[in-house]
């Protein structure tokens, strides 16, 4: 899919992944609409290209004003809604026995599951309704792209990764099904599972933590991924027609050790 002049709906794309993600469509002369909690850093002004929409992504009502609201930007811009992104998301941990044999607390599970897993679902569908009415493009006829992000941990959730994996398992299972729904429609479905990827939450790790999961769990290269290598990825999901309703692991063949 051509992304020059489209607009795309980056949930979580005032930081880590998800900020890397809109530098890179930017650089590709796309639109962007940051669907965040938060605003994006100075250095991603909004502008005429960039529009942000402050959103609470367990909250229905505000993804769907999002939603509207980007819809009726795009129709100021004449760049057509492309896709979404669906960046954003919390890394729980919780064992499902602590350490006193008191059970996982419930609060966290629904909060969980409420941000990663129907935080995207309700994106992707509201976004959707609006996606199939846009001109399609191309010998194939396609008209956009969703992006979804599982982890590794849904392959081999670690300890205290319970309802963490629990979630990105089920976005890693919506891929196939939801491409195959929406064939008809000309818009293709792709899942992206990052391994262990430098962010905020990985340099606050212990230093022995760090390296255990460097030892134990990596290949080549023997590092922590880049969020310019996540931002790439997508870039080359949007691109590339034939890649559909798979999830691609980005790990640099690295797995999660089962315990560091």
């Amino acid at each position: 899919m051509k992304i020059e002049n489209r607009t795309f709906i980056v949930s979580g794309g005032s930081s880590g992944l998800g900020l890397a993600t809109v530098q890179d469509l930017l650089n590709s002369k796309a639109y962007v609409s940051i669907v965040d909690r938060t605003p994006p850093p100075s250095d991603v002004a909004v502008n005429a290209t960039v529009a942000y929409f402050q959103t609470d992504i367990t909250e229905l009502a505000e993804i769907e004003r999002a939603v509207e609201q980007t819809v009726s930007w795009t129709k100021k811009t004449g760049a057509p809604l492309g896709g979404v992104i669906n960046c954003a998301g919390v890394a729980t941990a919780a064992k499902i026995l602590d350490a006193n044999n008191e059970p996982h607390a419930l609060d966290l599970w629904e909060f969980t599951i409420a941000v990663n897993l129907t935080g995207t679902f309700n994106l992707t569908r509201l976004a959707l309704k609006h996606l199939v009415d846009v001109k399609p493009e191309g010998g194939d006829g396609e008209r956009g792209v969703i992006v979804m992000v599982a982890s590794a941990a849904a392959f081999e959730g670690q300890p205290g990764q319970t309802a963490y994996a629990a979630t990105k398992g089920a976005v890693r299972s919506m891929a196939l099904p939801m491409a195959r729904d929406l064939a008809r429609h000309g818009v293709r479905v792709v899942t992206i599972a990052p391994g262990v990827f430098e962010s905020s939450m990985t340099k606050s790790m212990p230093e022995r933590t760090r390296k255990s999961l460097k030892d134990s769990g990596l290949v080549f290269p023997r590092r922590f991924g880049l969020a310019d290598e996540f931002a790439k990825t997508v870039r080359w999901v949007l691109e590339c027609a034939y890649v559909n309703g798979e999830t691609v692991r980005l790990s640099g063949a690295g797995r999660l050790p089962g315990k560091l």
